[in-house]
């Protein structure tokens, strides 16, 4: 039988939880953002694979553009697996919270430190986006 203690304790566990499950739908909103860019990178990396693969027939410019866009690429994919390991980190989180909770645990120093974690991998998740989007915009205006 569930105490009106345990009830309590769950309770706030869940409050607690709350923060970073938004922050998780955040993170998702940004990985979404993340696989239609590299759906378009794929998109145009085909299309222009798409006839005879000759040396002959593949100009300069479009070796010069897949490797730009192998590039961009290879951004997004590094983007997409921080963004990845955030959520991860971001529902450890939440399960430490209501383990720590369900077997009262001081848990202080691992939520904190998957927290930090989770944060760092996003900052890095998102220089690589910023990244992408400067080389792309460049490539855009003719600068590579």
């Amino acid at each position: 039988m569930i105490t009106e203690l345990a009830v309590t304790t769950i309770a706030h566990a869940i409050q607690l939880a709350v923060a970073p499950v938004f922050l998780l739908t955040g993170v998702a909103a940004i990985l979404s953002v993340l696989t239609n860019r590299l759906g378009r990178i794929i998109d145009r990396s085909r299309f222009l694979h798409g006839g005879s693969l000759s040396a002959v027939e593949i100009n300069q410019a479009i070796q010069t553009e897949l490797k730009s866009l192998r590039r961009l690429a290879h951004l997004i994919h590094w983007a997409i697996g921080l963004c990845t390991t955030c959520l991860l980190l971001i529902c450890s989180v939440v399960a430490v919270l209501f383990l720590g909770s369900f077997f009262a645990l001081n848990m202080a120093v691992v939520i904190a430190s998957l927290f930090v974690a989770a944060m760092l991998c996003l900052i890095m998740a998102l220089l690589n986006f910023i990244c992408e989007i400067y080389l792309a915009t460049a490539h855009v205006r003719g600068g590579l």
